[in-house]
């Protein structure tokens, strides 16, 4: 008898591990898939969508995108591009057509990653220089294949893609329908200004 109420306990501990040990990893896992895929909240004075980085495959673009967020930078710049069916553009100029100041120091391109210029994707506006992309990003109105890697290359390196629109899509297709004009040097400006009125992590 004495040795039952352990034999017992040794039981319990046991089943409770099975039962227990998948939910401890299955919360792991799910924090795994949330520190690879962060989410991002961007307001606009069209509305609101929302943004999940792929941290896995664009690491360094990420957490670029992620740095502008956490300062603020990107609250009161603009959509200052925009071509249906091919991208908007913004996070860089403010609605005097300026460049925002304080902006971070240009990063690697990493459009070598396999991800691809998808309708709904977000991808680093830069310069001729493939390794030039700070602040502005665009999302892809459409499939365009023709922005994507092919090359270490000046012509081939394409522009990299590290999220996608996962909710509020319909607002993005809102803003490529804008009217839009010449502005301040800059061709496909909306004429009504669009601005980013807050963009927050999730």
């Amino acid at each position: 008898m004495k040795n039952t109420l352990p034999g017992l306990a040794i039981v319990l501990i046991a089943i409770l591990s099975l039962v227990l040990f998948p939910t401890i990893k299955g919360a792991q896992s799910m924090n795994d898939e949330t520190d690879q895929n962060p989410q991002v909240l961007l307001e606009t004075t069209m509305g609101k969508f929302t943004i999940e980085l792929d941290m896995q495959n664009a690491p360094n673009t990420s957490a670029n995108f992620l740095a502008y967020v956490d300062d603020g930078y990107f609250v009161d710049t603009i959509f200052h591009r925009v071509i249906p069916k091919f991208m908007v553009q913004g996070g860089g100029l403010t609605a005097d057509m300026q460049d925002k100041p304080n902006k971070r120091a240009a990063i690697q391109n990493e459009a070598n990653n396999g991800l691809k210029n998808d309708r709904g994707t977000l991808a680093m506006a830069r310069t001729g220089d493939p390794h030039s992309a700070t602040s502005q990003f665009f999302i892809n109105h459409n499939d365009n294949a023709f922005l994507n890697f092919s090359s270490e290359s000046t012509q081939g390196w394409g522009y990299a893609v590290f999220g996608r629109v996962i909710d509020g899509m319909d607002v993005v297709d809102a803003i490529a329908g804008v009217q839009t004009a010449n502005s301040g040097g800059h061709q496909d400006v909306p004429v009504e200004t669009i601005t980013m009125t807050r963009a927050s992590r999730l």
